[in-house]
């Protein structure tokens, strides 16, 4: 009987030029996702993203150190081409009325807006499961500062039913928490109007440091804003400092004329 030759050895830690799918990725590199990536417009931040960009289908999570600290400008050269290509954004409980004209500054176009008041949690939720039910949007922006980790479930399998992209703001505390989101972010206000972001969770390495990210500034909000910084205070610090001997000499008028 002829002897059988025995199989080439193949080492499984060669390297190899497999292309893996979409939900694989190397611990080591950066991941990728079934959708084309939507660009940050800041170019440092794109780095930092899986495939270069906002990915869509996925739910994206913002966590705020507190509201009002530019989280509306630093997506704002993303929501402007999406309206401007006549896709819808929906912007679902926000904690304050967006300023429309500094929205349409930055290139946002109103017609394409959607504002949305949902007062309970529950609501909430629900009410964004039903926006991403949409094929016409281009973008939810929700605002959940008390969600439960079953409910972002919900939202991360409603959003990969979707093509746009799908922003959660929640508070900074919210980071130690786990969460299904396949990329969170932190977004603090640094100096000079300007941003900071890390990417504390992501498809790839670990983030190494934040990012200080300048926004663009709507002209109907740097008129103001400058008109503050150059003001003339009102009060002079001076005629408020307190003259120890006058207040004894008072307090000693004072007591004398209480014993009359």
């Amino acid at each position: 009987m002829a002897a059988v030759a025995p199989a080439p050895f193949v080492s499984i830690l060669a390297p190899t030029t497999l292309s893996l799918p979409d939900a694989v990725w190397r611990g080591d590199q950066l991941g990728s996702h079934r959708s084309t990536p939507v660009a940050t417009g800041h170019s440092d931040l794109d780095k930092e993203l899986p495939g270069g960009g906002w990915p869509p289908s996925v739910l994206i999570e913002l966590l705020l150190a507190q509201h009002g600290i530019g989280e509306l400008r630093l997506l704002a050269p993303t929501l402007g081409p999406l309206t401007q290509n006549g896709k819808t954004v929906i912007l679902l409980a926000p904690p304050h009325i967006p300023f429309a004209p500094a929205l349409k500054q930055l290139g946002i176009d109103l017609k394409h807006v959607v504002l949305v008041n949902v007062d309970k949690p529950a609501d909430r939720v629900w009410a964004v499961e039903q926006a991403l039910k949409s094929t016409s949007f281009g973008a939810v922006l929700c605002w959940l500062p008390l969600v439960k980790t079953e409910h972002l479930r919900r939202l991360q399998l409603a959003a990969a039913g979707g093509e746009g992209l799908v922003f959660a703001f929640r508070p900074l505390s919210a980071r130690d928490q786990s969460s299904p989101s396949p990329l969170r972010l932190t977004c603090q206000a640094a100096a000079d109007g300007k941003i900071s972001v890390e990417v504390f969770k992501r498809r790839g390495p670990a983030h190494a440091e934040p990012i200080v990210l300048p926004l663009p500034v709507p002209l109907n909000l740097i008129k103001p804003f400058a008109a503050r910084a150059a003001a003339v205070p009102t009060f002079n610090f001076s005629s408020h400092a307190v003259d120890r001997h006058s207040l004894a000499a008072t307090a000693a008028r004072r007591r004398t004329a209480l014993t009359i």
